[in-house]
């Protein structure tokens, strides 16, 4: 028995926008600065995605050289800004090898998105899934469904798929790599945090280099059953608090239903044994306790288009520019694995502190006419991608996307006949950064004020 979901409502827009993470809310941000209506659908009821589901911390604004440059700006700065405005930031050092990191309220990053998102006149629709697409060619019909409502349509003249497993990708037919089909894919990772931590007692009985020996004394001594040898717990913007990255689920796949389910139980599991690690042997951490976990398990690879250019790790590592590059990135390969020995994560570092460009190719997928695709979806390959996928550069993906659907209405153009000077003009006019500056950023605790 075949099943055809009854359309309860449709709507109209110019552009829509699948998913508010990072780059989906950036580019809706571009799209609305424009006279074309701008529709955001977003599956959660609040927006941000990674931003606001599971991490604190934006990277890949800076270099991770000793000689910082700061390589990412435009709409990606107003999110800081405003964040800023209400002493809800602090710039973290290069601690952790993935360069400086900017430091921010998870929970006010929400309303700052709400906020942007209604001065600028975006039309959200939250706790609503795709699940289906009708293309008609000249307009793309998605369909979602909201529990309060059931089944609704959306026609758009273009479309920015911002869903994270490229699901508007999937559903209309356009090719992709599933992560794990070439090279295993990276790990999972529940996020938890901790209130109550004395950070003074931490850093007096040595910090960062004690915690990486207590981790893996723990790990090999079997003490604790911890997943990993190495991990990071840093200091939040919340006082006496501290974020981390330590969990490691392998061997899941994220698009299965069963798989994915699994790794949610493990990932909480895995949770509580560092909270019994911290208290037990960490300190500063004695009178701590778990305050959160990640709103689900953090995912970073499950789908990745393939687009008009394929980022790939040669691009990447021989600091490749492009004529048609539309931002930069600096931060190094880093492929959280699997390892038998604990040693989990390969790093490896763009030469001499440099930059490479990524081209306009590599959000556009190869079979499409008016889709952009931004995040950790876009085109590149296994290692590219663990280079390419921190939110500074998924933030200006989406800045690119937004402005190019913008010029393509304007010019009554498809997404692969754009005039690329034209885009990269608009991109430079709103304060993108499409070249290495001369100029050593300030990437001191209270560096961003610089950038105001």
């Amino acid at each position: 028995m075949s099943f055809s979901p009854v359309i309860q409502k449709s709507y109209d827009t110019d552009i829509l926008i699948i998913g508010s993470g990072s780059a989906g809310s950036v580019a809706a941000l571009a799209a609305a600065d424009s006279k074309y209506k701008v529709t955001l659908v977003e599956r959660y009821g609040f927006p941000g995605g990674t931003s606001t589901q599971m991490l604190d911390t934006f990277y890949g604004f800076y270099t991770p050289s000793e000689s910082p440059r700061k390589i990412v700006g435009g709409i990606p700065d107003l999110i800081v800004n405003q964040l800023n405005k209400s002493g809800d930031i602090f710039l973290r050092p290069n601690t952790y090898g993935a360069g400086t990191g900017v430091n921010y309220n998870p929970e006010r990053l929400k309303l700052v998105w709400d906020q942007l998102f209604a001065t600028r006149g975006v039309e959200v629709f939250y706790h609503s899934t795709l699940v289906g697409v009708e293309d008609t060619s000249e307009v793309k019909s998605c369909v979602f469904f909201y529990k309060g409502l059931g089944f609704f349509r959306i026609r758009a003249k273009r479309v920015i798929d911002a869903s994270g497993d490229a699901d508007y990708c999937r559903w209309a037919g356009l090719h992709f790599e599933r992560a794990g089909e070439k090279e295993p894919a990276q790990s999972l990772t529940t996020t938890f945090r901790m209130s109550n931590v004395d950070l003074e007692e931490f850093e007096h009985a040595g910090g960062k280099k004690m915690l990486k020996e207590k981790m893996s004394e723990a790990f090999n001594s079997g003490t604790h059953a911890l997943p990993r040898k190495e991990g990071s717990a840093h200091e939040m913007c919340q006082p006496k608090c501290i974020s981390t990255v330590a969990v490691k689920v392998v061997d899941r796949n994220a698009l299965d239903l069963k798989e994915l389910t699994e790794a949610e139980i493990e990932g909480r599991k895995q949770s509580f044994i560092y909270e019994e690690f911290f208290r037990d042997m960490v300190p500063g951490y004695q009178n701590s306790k778990v305050i959160g976990l990640s709103h689900q398990i953090g995912v970073r690879e499950t789908r990745r288009v393939y687009g008009l250019h394929r980022l790939t790790k040669e691009d990447c590592m021989s600091a490749k520019t492009f004529e048609d590059q539309i931002f930069l990135c600096g931060a190094p390969i880093e492929d959280h694995r699997k390892t038998k020995n604990g040693s989990e994560t390969y790093w490896q570092y763009v030469p001499d502190g440099g930059v490479y460009g990524v081209p306009y190719g590599t959000i556009v997928p190869r079979e499409s006419e008016n889709t952009w695709v931004v995040g950790r979806c876009f085109s590149a390959t296994h290692d590219a991608h663990a280079s390419c996928r921190s939110m500074a550069q998924t933030m200006s993906m989406g800045q690119a996307a937004g402005f190019a659907a913008v010029i393509t209405l304007d010019e009554d153009q498809d997404a692969k006949d754009i005039s690329i000077s034209t885009l990269q003009s608009k991109i430079i006019q709103n304060g993108g950064i499409l070249e290495m500056p001369e100029e050593i950023a300030d990437t001191s605790r209270d560096g961003w004020g610089k950038y105001l």
